[in-house]
């Protein structure tokens, strides 16, 4: 089904770092309404606030409002020194600014190329870059997590990581939706990132050779114990066809019990989640979605879930964000599975994709929050685990066994 004009969830601004076809690798899910719905919505607003004498009164009041900014756009046409200059950046750079205002990470204007290349990911499209889901919103642009097989996991990249340099520049105070454009680019071309990595005061460079990644895909097999692994990297179109056919030929075998791994899944279309976890959660609510104005729409698992009796285990990290947090959090409330690994990302916010006219760009802007079933925030916060078990990076650089993988299957196999 397609999910345009559908509300998504996004994980955060996560994006995959390439050129060309982009690709938001975190900030997927969306749900972007049709020009006419945007028109239509625009005019009952006009409607409902307005009555047949105000319409003059209004549009008086609108343009004392914007009168500063046509005689500051007057002025940097008049008096700015490198003339002509770009109007098109110029009206872009007001967008960004006045969502800016706002004060919320999430809610931000995207120009007509960073939006296709968002939109990308979800869709199957193969790309270009190093590979890497990020985060845009904090001080640094901010490795969320590397995608397997990629560039960035085989330069060692990690979630926390930040770059605070791109080919010997620092970038520190630079707004990282910038950074982001240095560090994209064509397969076959080189970038030297300076990392600062988390608990460290030092930094160290890597030198990454950009190339074409192919989305992540939900990955299944059995353990030598008799028990089913999957892998879940996103919430895309594909993840329910794909989760779906990965369970059934897993559970064709009769496992003892199933790993889930959101190890590293940044989320994506809120639709997706509730589809995911209804596999694994039989019935009830599995999601509260609650607006500016207190109002709480309720998302029920839907019947008919593939897995929802066999032991299960999930394996989060703090790359585990948004739609991949509303599945653990489900499972964790109902007690269906148990958690285990480290405290999640804590991306508990409902964004809308809202697509320009004329191939504008679009915006994206926050219009709820996200709870629990038992109505637990988690925004800023995450999931903590039932079961706390670090993976350390000098334990995954030296090839130690996966200590988290290794704790969810002593889970299982201790069940009766």
């Amino acid at each position: 089904m397609n999910k345009t004009g559908r509300n998504i969830l996004i994980a955060f601004l996560a994006l995959f770092l390439l050129a060309g076809s982009f690709s938001g690798g975190l900030l997927v899910g969306w749900l972007i309404p049709s020009k006419t719905t945007l028109e239509n919505s625009l005019q009952a607003n006009i409607t409902a606030t307005s009555t047949p004498n105000s319409e003059s009164s209004t549009s008086a009041s609108i343009t004392k409002l914007f009168a500063p900014f046509w005689e500051t756009w007057q002025i940097v046409h008049d008096e700015y020194v490198d003339q002509p200059v770009d109007d098109t950046k110029l009206m872009q750079g007001a967008i960004r600014g006045m969502l800016n205002s706002l004060g919320d990470a999430h809610t931000a204007y995207m120009d007509p190329t960073e939006y296709q290349d968002a939109v990308a990911p979800l869709t199957g499209e193969q790309y270009e870059g190093i590979g890497a889901y990020v985060d845009v919103t904090g001080k640094y642009l901010t490795i969320v997590s590397p995608m397997v097989g990629s560039p960035a996991e085989a330069a060692g990249l990690r979630p926390g990581d930040e770059i605070v340099a791109v080919d010997g520049k620092d970038v520190t105070g630079t707004d990282p939706s910038v950074v982001l454009n240095s560090v994209k680019g064509p397969a076959g071309t080189s970038v030297i990132l300076t990392i600062q990595r988390p608990g460290s005061t030092s930094t160290f460079d890597v030198s990454i050779t950009r190339a074409k990644v192919a989305p992540d895909k939900v990955t299944g097999k059995m353990l030598d114990n008799n028990i089913a692994y999957v892998v879940l990297p996103t919430f895309g179109d594909n993840t329910t066809a794909e989760l779906k056919s990965t369970l059934t030929t897993l559970m064709a075998q009769n496992p003892k019990g199933l790993i889930l791994d959101l190890r590293g899944n940044g989320g994506g279309y809120l639709n997706t989640a509730i589809e995911v976890v209804s596999q694994f959660v039989g019935d009830g609510v599995v999601m509260y979605e609650q607006e500016g104005d207190g109002t709480m729409n309720t998302y029920n698992a839907i019947p008919g879930g593939l897995a929802t009796k066999i032991p299960l285990v999930v394996l989060v990290n703090a790359g585990t964000a948004s739609a991949a947090e509303i599945t653990a959090g489900a499972i964790q409330d109902y007690g269906r599975g148990v958690l285990v690994g480290v405290t999640t990302y804590g991306k508990g916010s409902v964004q809308n994709w809202v697509a320009l006219q004329d191939n504008q760009g679009a915006v994206r802007v926050t219009v709820a929050r996200w709870l629990t079933p038992k109505k637990r925030q988690i925004n800023g916060v995450g999931l903590t685990p039932d079961y706390v078990v670090d993976y350390t990076t000098d334990q995954y650089k030296n090839g130690v066994t996966d200590p988290q993988l290794a704790k969810a299957e002593e889970i299982i196999l201790s069940q009766k």
